[in-house]
């Protein structure tokens, strides 16, 4: 069996799961005929985005020892490239999730089984009309979940969670989330906040909760605060490889110069493809599955 050990977002990734565009979108054909009814804000194009993809995995390569592949599977489309929100995982094992999403249904079913051929254990899924996505869920330290409510995880799936978690975590905040743009958008709780350590937060506030906001604070969370004009480019969607270590997509300077000002390794890429379309940046991208504190392989190098 593989121990999972994943209470944090921001301790150096050791394991990793990921699903690249060949086995999440196949061909031009299949991206064609879906990303209207998807949402997509403009038609991806396949091959720039495989380019796109490689060029992310060549930084995470660099960084994390161990990573597993997500296999082409039936009943799963485009969105199943955003790895995060089909499970929660947990030091006890993986949490299947019941996306909000209609066109997502069979993405749990799919990564439980890789799961299986992995040695992963199944703690529990969420199921009836409970719905939870894991770009939702965000550890804020080893025994706290933050949860958002929304048009994506709903009532009964937080009351589902809090009850598998109980014994693992000893806190779950709920956050309520705005309705922005309507049912039909992607809006998660990471939509407006990527910890970048166990004292630092990229945040977008103006869509954050005063109580939310002011916990954070609360805890010492140092918050950075993404501009309005490097919203919509993803700034707030930025993954931690390592405490004050991340990749975040290339084109939001402000956001960037933060970052660096406050003693954080940055690492960019093009996400024009497979994340701007999409509205998945490189924490969707990525299901950590082990985190731990350790140093890179000998030889091995941050490409920068």
């Amino acid at each position: 069996m593989m121990t999972t050990n994943c209470h944090s977002e921001v301790n150096r990734i050791k394991t990793l799961l990921l699903k690249r565009p060949e086995a999440a979108w196949r061909d031009q054909g299949s991206v064609d005929r879906q990303w209207q009814k998807l949402n997509y804000t403009g038609r991806p194009d396949y091959n720039a985005a495989c380019r796109e993809y490689e060029a992310f995995l060549g930084l995470l390569r660099n960084i994390v020892p161990e990573i597993h592949f997500m296999p082409d599977t039936a009943g799963t489309g485009l969105d199943s490239v955003y790895v995060r929100d089909a499970s929660v995982v947990t030091d006890r094992g993986a949490i299947l999730c019941n996306m909000g999403k209609q066109q997502r249904r069979g993405e749990p079913a799919a990564v439980g089984e890789f799961y299986a051929s992995l040695g992963v254990p199944i703690l529990s899924q969420i199921t009836g009309e409970g719905r939870l996505e894991g770009g939702d869920v965000i550890w804020l330290d080893d025994k706290t979940l933050a949860v958002g409510e929304g048009y994506r995880t709903n009532a009964e799936g937080i009351r589902q969670l809090q009850k598998v978690t109980r014994g693992i975590v000893d806190e779950c905040v709920v956050v309520p989330l705005p309705h922005w743009d309507g049912p039909h958008d992607v809006l998660h709780l990471m939509s407006m906040i990527s910890p970048i350590d166990r004292d630092l937060a990229v945040v977008y506030s103006r869509m954050m909760p005063v109580p939310f906001r002011n916990s954070l604070q609360a805890r010492g969370i140092t918050l950075i605060e993404v501009p309005d004009s490097e919203y919509g480019s993803m700034a707030c969607n930025i993954l931690a490889v390592a405490p004050r270590q991340c990749i975040m997509l290339v084109g939001n300077p402000v956001t960037r110069q933060q970052l660096v000002d406050e003693g954080v390794r940055v690492w960019e890429f093009s996400g024009e493809e497979i994340s701007k379309k999409g509205a998945g940046g490189p924490t969707c991208l990525t299901r950590p599955l082990v985190r731990g504190e350790w140093t890179l392989p000998a030889g091995k190098t941050a490409a920068s």
